[in-house]
């Protein structure tokens, strides 16, 4: 008889320990070599010239249609849908029923009752619980991410434009100027005689745009893109620098699935299987709470304040309501200190006393990662992604920390690494923690991200 979602945390017994010690390391991006020249140039080409990220293959994609498509996805949803027409899109966040964010998707309104969820898992799995045990008019199609299909086909390709010399490169592409669309605007345009969807957006600090469109166009667009680019210095990146490209803009990749624990979730736990995202997830890093809550992360911890919006009916309003005049973790940069890295770093070639290994550019070993945020040894917020950024010549991590440490300058420290020796993940090695000082600095850490993304969430404050 096949498990749910429930009967595995059920069997695990101390649901905390048990994730920390799952078998997944951090997420993973397929279809493309780790690095097309060096994980050093490909990060400086996105802020000196131009890149072109291939996301064709590591994230889910579901498809929502029907007459009740719009109530749906604004049910779910903290966002407000005032506005939002066909043509647009935006950070699609849905929170459970106590308030905690599961993820976070972009969501295309493509035309009238038809939306595409793109992005990791939990957010998808989210909406596809409550399309099979709700009564909607809504059809949903899932296109699975690559690493779990054999075929190696997807609905769309998926590739981001960006950089200084992205427009540019995109006018060579097209054989025209490009439309001039306002951040998470979209429209169709022409490339290799192929039609081209292009949303108005941008990743790792500076603004660009997403390209797709349907699979069988993936070859002719891609070579036209790399042929346009020849003469702007267009770097292709892999998987290596991905993955690092958020230390700069500032965006939470991996919130903990809050579904995960509370009793507004335990349907959802009982429906999901096995095989679900929540049963095979990783938790890492030196944060070890005492239950899976203590993961928990509201909208404003994860600077999604500014999205939520009261002006329609969803799941987990009325807790977000009592919450919203509550205080709330800030999301902040911290900039580890240069001295205390080569101190860590220099333990790797001691026979004993060794820290966790930094791997470079990104430092996340596991799904979730959870590092404590010290000052004077007590705990006062959590860091989530670590990582080295060429760019900016720092070890970088996103934190969320107490508001009162939040202030730019401030001296905080990172405890890195796992308690007693490290967990069972094959991530993780034996070693040591320790304490790396740091300073809080702004986020987004990239100049030109706070300002290119003035229309952004990501420099907003509710």
């Amino acid at each position: 008889m096949a498990k749910s979602l429930q009967d595995v945390l059920d069997n695990a017994g101390n649901a905390v320990d048990f994730l920390r010690n799952q078998q997944t390391g951090p997420n993973v991006y397929p279809g493309v070599p780790a690095e097309y020249s060096n994980w050093r140039n490909e990060q400086r080409a996105w802020a000196k010239t131009a890149v072109l990220f291939n996301q064709s293959y590591h994230m889910v994609e579901l498809m929502v249609e029907g007459p009740d498509a719009f109530a749906f996805l604004n049910y779910l949803g903290i966002n407000s849908f005032k506005n939002f027409a066909p043509g647009k899109a935006k950070q699609w966040v849905p929170v459970t029923a106590e308030g905690y964010v599961i993820g976070d998707v972009i969501l295309f309104y493509l035309a009238e009752n038809q939306f595409n969820l793109v992005g990791r898992a939990p957010a998808i799995e989210w909406a596809e619980f409550h399309a099979a045990t709700g009564k909607w008019n809504v059809t949903l199609t899932r296109d699975e991410r690559t690493a779990l299909r054999t075929d190696g086909v997807r609905r769309h390709y998926r590739f981001q434009l960006q950089g200084p010399n992205a427009m540019a490169i995109l006018t060579d592409a097209m054989g025209q100027t490009p439309p001039d669309l306002k951040f998470f605007n979209m429209a169709d345009i022409q490339i290799a005689g192929k039609t081209v969807g292009a949303l108005r957006h941008g990743m790792a600090g500076q603004p660009g745009y997403e390209l797709y469109g349907p699979w069988a166009d993936y070859e002719a667009v891609h070579s036209a893109l790399v042929a346009a680019g020849k003469n702007h210095g267009l770097a292709l990146v892999g998987g290596r620098a991905y993955s690092s490209n958020t230390l700069e803009s500032g965006w939470v990749p991996s919130p903990f699935p809050g579904y995960l624990f509370g009793e507004g979730s335990a349907d959802f736990r009982k429906w999901a299987g096995e095989n679900s995202y929540g049963a095979k997830c990783s938790i890492g890093g030196s944060y070890v709470p005492e239950s899976l809550e203590g993961y928990g992360l509201t909208p404003w911890d994860i600077g999604y304040g500014i999205i939520v919006k009261f002006d329609h009916d969803f799941i987990g309003k009325e807790a977000l309501e009592k919450m919203a005049n509550e205080p709330h973790l800030e999301k902040v940069t911290l900039a580890l200190d240069d001295e205390d890295m080569l101190r860590v770093m220099s333990s790797y070639f001691s026979d004993s006393g060794r820290a966790k290994y930094f791997e470079f550019p990104s430092a996340v070993y596991s799904m979730h990662p959870y590092d404590s945020v010290l000052v004077d040894g007590k705990h006062v917020g959590v860091s989530t992604w670590v990582g080295y950024s060429s760019n900016e010549g720092k070890m970088l991590t996103l934190a969320m920390i107490d508001p009162k440490y939040a202030k730019p300058g401030t001296e905080v420290s990172l405890l890195w690494g796992e308690p007693n020796g490290g967990t069972s993940k094959p991530t993780v090695e034996p070693h040591e923690q320790t304490e790396i000082k740091a300073v809080v600095a702004p986020v987004p850490y990239s100049a030109v991200a706070r300002t290119g993304y003035a229309d952004s969430w990501r420099t907003k404050k509710a």
